[in-house]
């Protein structure tokens, strides 16, 4: 990709996902290890995702509008940095609270914004996302790990000092990448955003999408205490979450070969059924390593193949103009409001039972592959995608 600034998007990728490879594993460790509750735990989750539902669409509006996604970006990088300082101060459940709420305002928005800048730049290979997008996981990967190792010799507690150094990367990363000149100038094609989202077939699409991150509300919160639990070490529940990505990878290096081959319809519902596996095996056969080894492979389908899906479909509905608004719809959707839901839900069912848990969130996702069975795949006019 000679015409692309293939390092310089991945780079942003790398360092995005390394947070997450820092924060969705060990947060709730870090939590836990200050005498946080289930509960507690499960609402400081459910906030950070919630903000996913309204941060992105904002930012969507204001960016589709100037066109000038990667200034917003960078602002948003720079005060999710300087909120979550706010950590050092105190360790009370309402002063969390608010720094999680405050950062994850600005954190949760750059994101989308970002997917647009990476697919206006790949323009007429848009299948090529995934070569971009797996250094993402590979900086989760890297985090996970590392500091799985290093937090069996150290307290976990010296969490927040990591995370803050990669905010700060993250904020640096942006500095890099610049808005492609094409995106900047204005679309004359006249369309709105709620005509496209009365479409029955994107009803359907982000129904499912919502569903499919709300199964996920378990794994995300509360796997890492799972495990933990059932007498994994800190260095293995880090290799078992890497396993996950490490697979995501993969798919995404293929990726652009399924998109091409594959009916996009038929990899959304096999990326859900697979989910509700996963789920079952974890539920049943945590005492098991291969089995989870096994469960943490098809990560590569209830996240990989199920975002590629999803990102191809904003690309093919939400086009002229409106690609940031469809992005952050889309985020808003699945990752805020599912992901916000389940993470409380998860929380409040946890002390109940942690196997039926995970077993209602593969019922989730068999109600998913019923509603995606009305997901109709169109094909935008090519001139409008940039």
């Amino acid at each position: 990709m000679p015409s692309v600034p293939y390092w310089r998007l991945s780079l942003f990728y790398f360092f995005y996902f390394s947070l997450l490879g820092a924060w969705l594993p060990y947060w709730p460790l870090y939590l836990q290890a200050k005498s946080f509750s289930a509960q507690d735990i499960g609402y400081l989750a459910g906030i950070i995702m919630a903000t996913k539902v309204f941060a992105p669409n904002i930012w969507g509006w204001i960016a589709d509008r100037t066109g000038r996604r990667m200034p917003l970006i960078r602002f948003g990088a720079l005060c999710s940095s300087l909120v979550f300082t706010a950590v050092f101060v105190s360790d009370s459940f309402l002063h969390l609270a608010l720094m999680v709420a405050g950062f994850s305002f600005f954190w949760n928005a750059i994101l989308a914004q970002f997917e647009v800048v990476t697919l206006q730049h790949l323009h007429e290979t848009p299948e090529r996302y995934g070569r971009v997008r797996l250094w993402g996981s590979i900086g989760f990967i890297v985090a996970v790990v590392g500091l799985g190792f290093v937090f069996d010799v150290m307290s976990i507690t010296a969490l927040p000092i990591v995370l803050l150094v990669i905010f700060l990367g993250i904020w640096v990363s942006s500095l890099f990448v610049s808005d492609k000149p094409q995106a900047i100038r204005k679309v004359h094609e006249q369309r709105s955003v709620m005509a496209v989202i009365k479409q029955p077939a994107v009803m359907a699409f982000l129904l499912c999408c919502f569903l499919q991150q709300l199964s996920h509300g378990p794994y995300y919160t509360f796997f890492s205490v799972f495990l933990s639990e059932h007498g994994y070490s800190n260095t293995s529940i880090g290799l078992l979450w890497s396993l996950g990505v490490v697979a995501e990878v993969v798919i995404f290096i293929v990726m652009h070969k399924l998109l091409l081959r594959l009916d996009l319809r038929l990899i959304m519902l096999a990326s859900v059924l697979l989910s509700a596996l996963r789920w079952l095996m974890i539920a049943y056969f945590s005492d098991y390593t291969a089995v989870i080894i096994i469960a943490q492979c098809l990560h590569a389908a209830s996240f990989g193949t199920f975002h590629a899906f999803a990102v191809e479909m904003v690309r093919r509905h939400f086009y002229g103009g409106l690609e940031g608004q469809g992005m952050a719809l889309y985020s808003g959707v699945s990752f805020g409001a599912g992901g916000a839901l389940g993470a409380v839900l998860s929380g409040l069912l946890w002390d109940w039972s942690p196997t039926n848990t995970f077993v209602i969130a593969a019922l989730v996702c068999f109600i998913a592959f019923f509603v995606g069975l009305r997901v109709r795949i169109d094909e935008p006019p090519l001139k409008t995608i940039c």
